[in-house]
């Protein structure tokens, strides 16, 4: 791996963006992908991993956050959640591993106590505002997802797709 001393290449903290349905292919190889950029962008200087805790690629991500925090222990991973009833309707291992991921987060940050219509916009414009890098796994031009990584690029900040191969 190299290592950029480029001082504007210099990064504190990473976005991620992406769908909640993830392709059976992808699932197999995207975890090892992202923890190899991840370790390039602690490499730059990244010590801040901001995640929106939802199904799917939010979740990847965040435990590959906690993973390589084994290793490097002074980074953190910050969740920004759209409300705190965001699992009201999933399953129950998907709860078990949200709560995980909520147990180990070093800070938690609610945009709203209930849903409502305009949470995860909200959400999603607070994960970009203040990171210099978006990680993001899309596929498609439409959504969410979507959305944020068009929010990333108009903000200036380095993006980088996971769906596309």
């Amino acid at each position: 791996m190299k290592q950029i001393t480029n001082q504007e290449n210099k990064i504190k903290t990473v976005c991620f963006t992406g769908h909640r349905s993830i392709p059976k292919n992808s699932a197999i190889y995207l975890p090892a992908r992202l923890k190899s950029l991840l370790e390039e962008m602690i490499a730059r200087g990244a010590c801040c991993f901001r995640t929106g805790g939802a199904i799917g690629f939010d979740t990847v991500a965040a435990l590959c956050v906690l993973e390589l925090r084994e290793k490097h222990p002074h980074i953190k991973l910050e969740l920004i959640l759209p409300c705190r009833d965001q699992t009201r309707n999933w399953g129950e291992t998907d709860k078990k591993v949200y709560n995980y991921i909520l147990s180990q987060a070093a800070t938690v940050e609610y945009v709203t106590d209930t849903y409502t219509s305009w949470c995860m916009h909200e959400r999603n414009r607070r994960l970009v505002n203040g990171s210099q890098v978006c990680i993001a796994y899309l596929e498609r031009s439409h959504g969410g997802s979507a959305y944020t990584f068009g929010y990333a690029l108009e903000s200036g900040l380095e993006v980088i797709n996971l769906g596309q191969n």
